[in-house]
């Protein structure tokens, strides 16, 4: 077992799971340390049930994590498959995100007995409606939107919040529903900086105190852009125009129930993988259950946000 990529919030209820569900079956885990580069380098310790204990409430990871460079070089699988060998690996279980289960697909293709679990605050995935650890990070962006519209609203101010998510717009458009806020921005649907200007200033002139802004990271025109454009324009805006950035603090942090609950049944269904000797697939949710989806249907493709919900919040922000 490995995390890898981005950590999320909810990793270790699934390192917690794997665990524990492989050692009711008699089964030896193994947990590679910071990811496929651990299993290249051959760094790695024995879990036991005791070793999991008072995890799952701890947000990042256990076992540590890595972006690991090596593993896109043909020279790095052969080395992936080679550890997996060696050490006679009979399943390995990669928690990670888009990057890192299109590493899984590329060791699966050339036998490595892989199975993914989703896990990415970006829930960017195919093959699962929620990624572990996307629900706590849509929480953590939602308080940050409430504590700072108290202060937009004392000041008359308009406030542009950038969130995560990187090409998707989804914790974008649920933590601004959520929020409230007049506008939202995200890679699906971005308008360009005068048609936004355009629209806060609207909302001032419909009688609004504030306004808040929300704009994924990876919109077309992000908080960098948007607030070099207001700094030329700020004279003929008439309003004032501050700007927060959340970052990564919305990976850390203690998971909530949701990411809890994901990480425990996908680390469940993992083992049910096992079993079933279900190889080469990654575990995601889908219509409220646990399902598998072959990992060529989910390597390279990313699931883009639902539109749908975005006209919901162009209408509730009237």
């Amino acid at each position: 077992m490995l995390t890898s990529g981005g950590d999320a919030p909810g990793m270790n209820a699934a390192i917690r799971a794997v665990v524990r569900c492989a050692v009711a079956y008699n089964l030896e885990v193994i947990g590679f340390k910071h990811g496929f580069t651990g299993l290249i380098g051959g760094e790695y310790r024995v879990l036991g049930a005791r070793d999991v204990g008072g995890v799952i409430h701890q947000g990042g990871t256990m076992l540590g994590t890595t972006r690991c460079q090596t593993l896109m070089s043909e020279r790095g699988r052969e080395l992936a498959l080679r550890a997996l060998s060696d050490l006679n690996v009979s399943a390995l279980v990669v928690i990670g995100g888009n990057g890192s289960q299109t590493g899984s697909w590329e060791l699966s293709q050339r036998g490595a007995p892989v199975i993914g679990i989703a896990s990415t605050i970006d829930n960017d995935l195919n093959g699962t409606d929620l990624s572990l650890g996307v629900t706590t990070a849509v929480d953590v962006a939602l308080e940050a939107i409430d504590r700072l519209r108290v202060t937009a609203s004392a000041m008359n101010r308009a406030f542009l919040v950038e969130v995560m998510g990187r090409n998707c717009g989804y914790i974008a458009m649920m933590a601004g529903i959520a929020g409230g806020a007049e506008l939202i921005l995200v890679p699906e649907a971005c308008a360009d900086p005068g048609v936004v200007a355009d629209e806060l200033r609207a909302v001032f002139v419909r009688g609004k105190s504030h306004a808040i802004a929300v704009v994924a990271e990876g919109a077309a025109y992000n908080a960098d852009v948007l607030m070099h454009y207001f700094k030329e324009h700020d004279q003929r805006l008439g309003f004032d125009l501050r700007v927060t950035k959340l970052g990564h603090v919305q990976r850390g942090g203690k998971p909530g129930v949701m990411d809890r609950m994901l990480g425990t049944m996908f680390g469940s269904a993992a083992i049910d993988a096992v079993i079933a000797n279900r190889l080469g697939v990654l575990i995601g949710l889908r219509d409220g259950k646990t399902a598998w989806t072959p990992l060529g249907e989910v390597a390279g493709k990313a699931r883009p946000a639902d539109a749908r919900i975005l006209k919901l919040a162009q209408v509730l922000a009237l």
